[in-house]
């Protein structure tokens, strides 16, 4: 059932987006890692690994009683439809490529989507970012999700989803998350190496770029995360720019590779042409899935 689930999944999310009248699972998830941080924070590795074994232990047993329970509801098909409401809550395809194409129209919403300092960007570097934004998260949102959901079900997906929202809240290199944070930060580099890379050999065949696909790589080794560099550099690739550079980040200017070797000057066309990935995407996708029902139902 995993192969109807993801796709029925990615197709809900796909439609429908975020469900508005329902409290996110991520903002949950969320809830959680603060109301831990606020009773058991100390500066040490040991009270982080306590922290993501708990999220993690509690997000399967809640989706595992869940999938328990309406495994016992009606006929199958119903099943499936009931688990991939629940699923596509794992994905995010619309919401990331609606926040993206947003800064086309609305460049100072880019504060938004990005931890960088955003008040003195130029129109550049503002679609710049927008660009790494939605190469990065294809993986992280789409395909990562989708991967683990496809290999382990539900709760695979959700398990994926506690990780990476466990580093974005907590995986940061600074005085107070150095110690805290760098299990959960460890675990979702082991957790995004095959779908990061997975992400940028999509990104190189669905943008048809032989380049990207032979280049990539030794663009994205050179990124300081061992994941974010490679969807980065192959959507680079694809569409002829130069993404990364130096960046500031709270006050402090970092010091960052370049990847790609296309064009500086970043236009909001570019973000156009990175946003063809999702309708690609979803071609790729219906193309698996009638690739699926033919070989399976008949």
């Amino acid at each position: 059932m995993s192969v109807e689930l993801t796709l029925f999944s990615y197709l809900i999310d796909r439609i429908f987006g975020e469900f508005s009248f329902i409290r996110h699972p991520v903002v949950i998830m969320g809830d959680y890692i603060k109301w831990f941080e606020k009773h058991f924070y100390k500066d040490n590795i040991i009270r982080g690994v306590w922290l993501i074994f708990s999220l993690l232990f509690f997000t399967y047993i809640i989706v595992h009683i869940f999938v328990l329970f309406l495994s016992g509801l009606g006929h199958p098909y119903l099943q499936v439809f009931l688990f991939s409401i629940i699923g596509s809550t794992t994905i995010a395809s619309k919401m990331l490529y609606d926040s993206v194409y947003d800064i086309i129209k609305n460049p100072s919403h880019i504060k938004y989507l990005v931890s960088r300092d955003t008040s003195q960007l130029s129109s550049s570097d503002i679609n710049k970012a927008g660009v790494e934004t939605y190469a990065e998260n294809f993986s992280d949102g789409v395909v990562a999700p989708m991967l683990y959901m496809l290999l382990f079900g539900l709760e695979g997906a959700f398990i994926y989803k506690a990780i990476n929202t466990l580093d974005s809240m907590v995986g940061y290199r600074n005085e107070h998350y150095e110690k805290f944070g760098k299990f959960s930060a460890i675990v979702d580099d082991v957790a995004n190496y095959i779908p990061a890379r997975i992400t940028a050999i999509l990104i190189g065949l669905l943008m048809f770029s032989k380049k990207s696909l032979l280049h990539f790589y030794s663009y994205g080794k050179k990124h300081d995360s061992p994941n974010a560099g490679h969807p980065i550099s192959s959507m680079a690739i694809a569409i002829g720019v130069k993404l990364g550079g130096d960046t500031v980040y709270f006050g402090k200017l970092k010091k960052k590779a370049f990847f790609g070797d296309g064009r500086e000057n970043i236009s909001s066309n570019d973000i156009y042409l990175a946003l063809k990935l999702r309708n690609r995407f979803d071609l790729f996708i219906l193309l698996l899935g009638v690739i699926y029902a033919t070989t399976t139902w008949w």
